[in-house]
């Protein structure tokens, strides 16, 4: 049987992605265009636009469409931005990102999902404006370098600090943080002038942990 993509992707947008209150034009715009098919491991393929989370192997998944969607919004991307992506996972998110955005660092802590990541978006010309790096974001050392926007595609059980020491003043943060099953999405806004950040709760998911983030055991005595 032969799938037809390109309904399955305005199918997509228009019974899941938009319903679920996205409705930022120049997202809509993009996920409605990007091939996802194209970036889902082969034998997941006739599912690329389905309400689901998909494997990628190594213990990584892709998100269902719609928090994808309300990720993208969240951010508010213009078309200058850098953006720093922590999970390359599948280069979908990145491609969406670079569409979006002037530039795109993404960071991800498997070399084989970061190699095969790269590989596709060679193969979709999506990435020319996207770098990837193989790095533990829980200990990666951006320098000097701030980003207007920060993407995190991976729960945390606490938001950590270097997460918005990587921010540019008014820059943005997207994360999803708490304990399964009940975690929170929400977006923090980095203040012009101090390191303060205002937090915006966004909605209700539950993501696998980033590695290394998960809550601390604890133990009853």
């Amino acid at each position: 049987m032969t799938i037809d993509y390109a309904r399955a992707r305005e199918l997509m947008v228009e019974q899941q992605v938009r319903p679920w209150d996205v409705l930022d034009m120049a997202v809509l715009d993009v996920v409605g265009r990007v091939p996802r098919e194209a970036f889902v491991p082969e034998a997941h393929r006739a599912l690329a636009y389905a309400d689901l989370e998909l494997p990628l192997g190594h213990g990584a998944t892709m998100m269902k469409p719609v928090v994808e969607g309300r990720m993208l919004q969240a951010l508010q991307l213009q078309p200058g931005d850098s953006v720093l992506e922590v999970g390359t996972g599948s280069g979908y998110i990145s491609a969406c990102l670079a569409a979006l955005a002037r530039e795109v660092v993404s960071l991800e802590l498997v070399p084989e999902l970061a190699e095969a990541a790269r590989a596709r978006l060679d193969a979709t010309g999506l990435g020319t404006s996207v770098r990837i790096e193989v790095a533990d974001a829980l200990r990666y050392d951006a320098g000097a370098r701030q980003f207007d926007a920060v993407c995190v595609t991976g729960a945390v059980a606490e938001v950590p600090a270097r997460f918005l020491q990587w921010l540019r003043p008014g820059g943005r943060l997207f994360v999803v943080r708490g304990h399964a099953p009940v975690m929170e999405a929400v977006r923090l806004a980095k203040a012009d002038t101090v390191n303060a950040a205002a937090t915006e709760s966004l909605f209700e998911t539950e993501l696998d942990y980033l590695h290394g983030a998960e809550p601390v055991p604890q133990f009853l005595f």
